[in-house]
């Protein structure tokens, strides 16, 4: 498949998407934009800029990857994650609080890493990186926040900006770091978007997913034979979230023919 057929396919996927899709897919041809700039509701997404920061403050040396971070009671929220079940004296380390917030996008994971990084930090981390509608104004759960007007945001350009980032281009983060985000990513338990329909057994994949009622993202570094893609894929105003899926997948699966043959 020649990039323009690639263009082609994946226009006609979005536009018969029933809501809003942004989208940048990246490759060594040319890049596919559609709403590139255009902000949406961040959902989990915004937990990749949070493990950019703590990488970013670890390589800096002001944070310890082994140190621990207490996970009180009163500390954890419902939603996506697993240590909202665990046992009341839980510890664990900031690097396991990275993996669990990407790998089963723990939202508590999340919280633990925002209060111990700092909100503003990580506002900071955005800034430095020029993502120009990438805001964190609460944290995982947080409703009331919502209600009164206080979202995280993103765009499909600032995802693909993070991508190349965690795959060290630009060298944002040093060589180790960037191997442990790459990682961490590969190892994502949520392979039911973009990659839903990729053969996995060819084909590395590092993603990260969201979602909130009416969205449906999927961000990916998608790797074949010595080539990268770059694939962020943002939609919502959605009436039923299993068109966003069929979406995610269809460009997925267009995006690994043309890897694969191109």
């Amino acid at each position: 498949m020649k990039f323009l057929s690639l263009k082609a396919k994946v226009e006609e996927v979005a536009a018969k998407c029933q809501g809003r899709v942004g989208l940048v897919v990246e490759t060594s041809e040319g890049r596919l934009e559609i709403r590139h700039h255009e902000k949406f509701s961040s959902a989990s997404l915004i937990k990749i800029p949070i493990l950019i920061e703590g990488l970013r403050q670890y390589d800096h040396g002001l944070l310890h990857l082994q140190e621990y971070v207490p996970a009180s009671p009163s500390s954890r929220v419902g939603g996506a994650g697993v240590i909202q079940t665990l046992s009341d004296d839980l510890q664990l380390k900031v690097v396991d609080l990275m993996a669990l917030m990407i790998i089963v996008s723990d939202n508590t994971a999340t919280n633990l890493l925002i209060d111990r990084l700092g909100k503003d930090k990580i506002n900071q981390c955005i800034q430095a990186l020029y993502l120009q509608s990438t805001e964190l104004n609460r944290k995982m759960m947080d409703f009331v926040a919502i209600r009164n007007g206080r979202n995280n945001y993103t765009s499909p350009e600032d995802m693909i900006t993070c991508l190349k980032v965690i795959d060290n281009q630009p060298q944002f983060l040093s060589g180790a770091s960037s191997v442990k985000a790459l990682t961490i990513l590969e190892n994502q338990q949520f392979k039911n978007k973009l990659s839903y329909l990729m053969d996995l057994d060819h084909i590395r994949v590092a993603n990260k997913t969201g979602e909130l009622p009416g969205v449906e993202h999927d961000c990916a570094i998608i790797k074949y034979g010595g080539k990268t893609i770059y694939a962020a894929v943002l939609i919502d105003q959605l009436s039923k979230q299993e068109d966003g899926h069929k979406t995610l997948a269809q460009i997925g699966k267009l995006v690994s023919q043309y890897i694969m043959t191109n």
